[in-house]
């Protein structure tokens, strides 16, 4: 495994892979390594000749009141993770390798699909998100990249951005990981203490009902947004950012009766640590 921290070395590995005619696969993230990530890492090693990971906490996609600074960072670990799942080349630069100058170009999907659910309350976010993956994207060129469904609204800005751009790359979208008790995986349940940790809980059992409502014939969306805010709100650690249903692809409205696939999405704070965590319906 090599770890790399210069973007000329990467393109010089990139160069030399591409020669060879291997196939590159790349799994970005911003470190804090979980069973989530190297689930993708896994599978892109399975399906790729070559496999990069990324570990960069991009400051671009961060509000000005939210966790950068304290975002967990451990890279000695992350290494000995991202190489054990089968990471081949680990890309760990510092900020200022890709983002060299304070005058910016953005990279940045418009339209409804960013101003709902994370993007109302994280109005800069998916331009930092979609800046950073263009940027890896152009220096990796990767056949293939691997996202976590759990970040739902991500993948779907992701995926309009790459059929807006005409990028070449294949985006492989993987299964939410979860605890045994059903909590999602996360960077950020470290913050939790042991009562939000239980808390958090309800999220997953809100969105199993929310499964098992739609199995037992339930097609109107209010009705399993109420059911699951119902579940929430019963916890009394639990503070609401949202819960809302929308059209997949493309997070469209719904309207007053669920006839395809749809996102149930939902954020919530314990304290002060902000989880998300979704279900899809209609698979």
């Amino acid at each position: 495994m090599v770890l790399c921290t210069e973007v000329k070395k990467l393109q010089e590995l990139v160069k030399a892979a591409k020669s060879a005619n291997q196939t590159i696969g790349l799994v970005p993230t911003m470190g804090a390594l979980h069973e989530g990530h190297t689930s993708l890492i896994n599978a892109c090693h399975k399906e790729n000749d070559l496999t990069i990971v990324s570990i960069f906490v991009n400051p671009t996609q961060f509000g000005p009141k939210e966790d950068y600074k304290q975002y967990p960072r451990s890279l000695k670990k992350d290494c000995q993770q991202a190489e054990n799942a089968g990471a081949d080349i680990i890309f760990a630069p510092e900020a200022a390798a890709l983002y060299p100058d304070k005058d910016m170009t953005w990279v940045e999907v418009t339209g409804d699909i960013v101003k709902v659910l994370c993007g109302r309350t994280r109005p800069i976010h998916f331009r930092g998100v979609t800046t950073i993956i263009t940027k890896l994207f152009h220096l990796i060129t990767p056949d293939k990249a691997y996202f976590g469904q759990k970040d739902a609204q991500q993948v779907e800005v992701l995926k309009k951005m790459v059929k807006d751009l005409f990028f070449p790359t294949e985006l492989r979208i993987m299964p939410i990981v979860r605890e045994k008790d059903g909590l999602a995986k996360s960077s950020r349940n470290v913050y939790l203490n042991a009562k939000e940790r239980q808390a958090a809980l309800c999220l997953y059992k809100s969105l199993t009902h929310a499964q098992d409502l739609y199995t037992h014939g339930e097609r109107n969306p209010q009705a399993i947004c109420e059911a699951v805010r119902n579940v929430i709100s019963a916890e009394p650690l639990s503070n609401i950012d949202y819960i809302e249903a929308y059209s997949l692809p493309g997070l469209k409205p719904i309207g007053a009766k669920i006839k395809n696939k749809i996102l149930v999405a939902v954020a919530v704070k314990f304290g002060t640590t902000r989880l998300i965590d979704n279900v899809v319906l209609g698979e």
